[in-house]
């Protein structure tokens, strides 16, 4: 196996919990690799550091996959997969869809898996992953007895690895699920659908806001397929605006609210959030909850101070449409965007909004995103609830 030398003193962060070497902190490397073979890396002084895939044509020259010899790579797949596997079951016993894999924080580095009931969904973003595809659905079969396993890859992270933008039928076929999240159950069209077809990432933060919706008004901005609005109505919430841009996501949400069998006063609007926000303001429309849950704003470091700007706009037009003693919830899953910093812009947004705000829940993403604490990278959802008065 061939070996990366790493160059001196540039070992500290992958040895206190980081799974990445980047090119510029490679010296050599020693024996033959392409990129998707395992190697072996070590520190300037020839110290043994761990086992991991080797990409030649990436920033990522080097993505660990354990801190000791790895002799089967086919065993150590599926012991890593039963393991991510057991601690789902643990946190939703009664619950048969969840992100499954998340990557990093799996120590299956590149590899995204969401199961929904006996279906498999992968975004495969990493050579070393792609290469070893086959051991992988190998692995989700014997695992959790999957029948259907493709991907819906995200083609940006595709294209920075060298791969090829495309999806594949791995096993078994495309087909519609229903699932629930334990209370609420979807409809998920992969074919339409965002992502893998679903936003696991949010589920325990949908559960939260049933305590602050029932008997109130709720605004749900970006709802995709309803999620936060439809878990406000089973708490109780009387009257649902659901809004977004997408006319597909609208139709989800009208479908997945007769699907539940809920009872609500329900409005349904295709238009840009922004565009209508402002809207609303004019009309003196106000919300006991106002929800949002944007899509990143911010792609990479480069794009975040026009980011920060939108996310300000956001909450300042959000929270003129909360009624005093009201709730404003809101998201950011933009990773280049720090908590503090999310904070500081609720606390600008608010400030010219003329409101009060109160935090009384701050959370990341669900529990079947785990996170590593060395590595950042890893902690990308940012979830806050405001108690918002008037100024």
């Amino acid at each position: 196996m061939a070996k990366i030398y790493l160059r001196r003193n540039e070992e500290h962060r992958i040895k206190n919990g980081h799974l990445w070497a980047f090119s510029n902190e490679v010296f050599k490397l020693e024996g033959e690799a392409e990129s998707g073979d395992m190697v072996d890396i070590y520190d300037s002084r020839e110290n043994y550091i761990g086992t991991g895939f080797y990409n030649k044509n990436s920033l990522i020259t080097f993505r660990l996959l354990s801190r000791k010899p790895v002799k089967d790579l086919g065993a150590f797949i599926i012991s890593s997969i039963q393991k991510a596997y057991e601690l789902r079951k643990a946190f939703y016993p009664g619950r048969n869809s969840y992100r499954l894999v998340f990557s990093e924080s799996d120590f299956l580095p590149g590899l995204i898996v969401d199961k929904y009931n006996d279906t498999c969904v992968l975004q495969v973003c990493s050579v070393g992953m792609e290469r070893n595809i086959e051991l992988i659905v190998k692995a989700l079969k014997e695992v959790t007895g999957a029948v259907n396993i493709f991907s819906r890859n995200e083609h940006f992270f595709r294209k920075t690895e060298g791969l090829p933008e495309e999806d594949r039928i791995y096993a078994g076929a495309v087909r519609s699920e229903i699932i629930s999240d334990g209370a609420v159950k979807y409809k998920i069209n992969f074919e339409k659908g965002h992502k893998t077809g679903f936003y696991f990432d949010q589920g325990d933060n949908r559960t939260f806001i049933e305590k602050i919706s029932n008997g109130k008004t709720v605004l749900d901005a970006f709802c995709n397929s309803g999620g936060f609005g439809l878990h406000a109505t089973l708490a109780g919430a009387t009257d649902v605006l659901f809004l977004d841009s997408s006319a597909s996501e609208i139709q989800n949400a009208m479908d997945n609210f007769i699907l539940n069998d809920l009872n609500a006063k329900v409005e349904y609007v295709v238009a840009d959030v922004f565009d209508h926000f402002e809207k609303l303001i004019s009309e003196n429309r106000k919300f006991d909850v106002v929800m949002t849950d944007p899509p990143a704003f911010a792609k990479n470091k480069k794009s975040l101070p026009v980011a920060k700007k939108g996310y300000e706009k956001l909450n300042r037009l959000a929270l003129k449409l909360v009624n005093d003693g009201g709730f404003l919830v809101t998201s950011s899953c933009s990773h280049h965007l720090l908590r503090g910093d999310f904070l500081d812009i609720i606390n600008v947004a608010a400030y010219k909004a003329e409101k009060k705000v109160q935090l009384v829940h701050f959370n990341f993403a669900a529990l079947d995103h785990p996170q590593l604490p060395a590595m950042e990278e890893t902690v990308y959802l940012k979830f806050a609830v405001l108690r918002a008065g008037e100024g």
